[in-house]
């Protein structure tokens, strides 16, 4: 049975295991932050079962703690980042701030980053910019890390998973946010489904010669993800080719595969504040009867509730921030190892 954690016990429990792998107090509390929120919001697959998975990277030398955040080139509106190989939660986090802090003088910014580790639920940064009243967008791409998904009607992998994220000022209790993979379903999503031991719907991957299946196994097994559409999955790849344009060609990262299979998201940052255009004030409030206005709409048979983008995150955050998050056995399993590795297993309890 999957263990039930307090969302606060968990961070705590994350951040502890990130500091025994070398990560400073501040790197491993930016991740844990991140990875829990994932879990909280429902979006498990970034969360907390990724943390054994980064702490391997650490031992590999492909995340480096400690890694120094570089300004390649700037214009009053413009970074280019260069994570130098850092984790990517405090590389995105610190980029996110930055192109805020731009927009707020110059209404617009944008921002590259190159050489970073895993940013998670990409989602979380768009909401930084939001909660500062701009609208952001973010896109973001595995760099020349192994891809996962193939490209539309193909059975070989070609493109990553590449997530959209847009984030939107509201007076709603939860953000308003797209936050999406162009892939049928992100990758985390079938290392869950393998860790819980789960079948997986018809539609999501295809095996290594192409045939459908509902086996996560395949995947590993040399299956590719496909992309977002189903029969319209032309739409879903062509979304992809154009956030990996933005997310690793533009800042550098280039396409293809790396052979050493270094992990290495790339992103793509927008900000724009909304004062620039109209009143922030008004503009919040008419988002926000918008979002009133879709829920309004007369449901369809079977339909309990129609959600506004975002809505179902922040209502499974409530639910969980009550009831705790449960984590798989697998992943528990691993915390214990690493705690026993690091000297701290008796912090290891739910």
């Amino acid at each position: 049975m999957p263990v039930v954690v307090k969302a606060d016990k968990l961070t705590s429990i994350v951040t502890d295991l990130l500091i025994g792998a070398k990560a400073s107090k501040e790197e491993a509390a930016c991740v844990a932050k991140g990875v829990v929120l994932a879990n909280l919001t429902g979006h498990d697959s970034h969360g907390v079962i990724a943390i054994p998975t980064y702490i391997d990277r650490v031992d590999k030398g492909h995340i480096v703690p400690g890694a120094p955040i570089t300004i390649v080139q700037e214009s009053a509106t413009t970074t280019v980042v260069d994570g130098n190989w850092g984790f990517g939660f405090v590389v995105a986090e610190h980029a996110m701030k930055m192109t805020i802090e731009k927009a707020k003088k110059s209404n617009v910014a944008a921002c590259t980053i190159l050489r970073q580790s895993h940013v998670g639920r990409v989602g979380l940064y768009p909401i930084m910019a939001a909660e500062e009243g701009m609208i952001a967008i973010m896109t973001a791409d595995s760099g020349r890390s192994p891809k996962a998904v193939a490209p539309f009607g193909g059975a070989e992998a070609r493109v990553g998973t590449n997530p959209l994220s847009i984030a939107i000022p509201s007076n709603l209790p939860g953000a308003f946010c797209l936050d999406m993979a162009t892939s049928s379903v992100a990758a985390g999503k079938i290392n869950l489904a393998i860790a819980k031991g789960t079948s997986i719907p018809t539609g999501w991957i295809v095996d290594k010669d192409g045939n459908p299946t509902t086996d996560p196994n395949e995947f590993k097994k040399g299956g590719v993800l496909l992309p977002l559409g189903g029969e319209e999955g032309h739409k879903g790849y062509g979304l992809s080719a154009m956030i990996e344009i933005l997310s690793a060609i533009l800042p550098g990262l280039g396409f293809g595969v790396d052979p050493t299979g270094r992990h290495n998201d790339g992103c793509f940052i927008a900000c724009f504040k909304v004062e620039a255009f109209r009143s922030l004030d008004t503009f919040k409030q008419e988002v926000t009867e918008f979002a009133q206005y879709l829920k309004a709409t007369k449901k369809q048979k079977g339909v309990n509730e129609i959600y506004y983008p975002g809505e179902v995150e922040y209502l499974k955050q409530q639910d969980r921030l009550a009831k705790g998050i449960e984590v798989d056995d697998k992943t528990w399993a691993q915390f214990k190892e690493l705690g026993a590795k690091y000297g701290i297993a008796d912090r290891i309890v739910a």
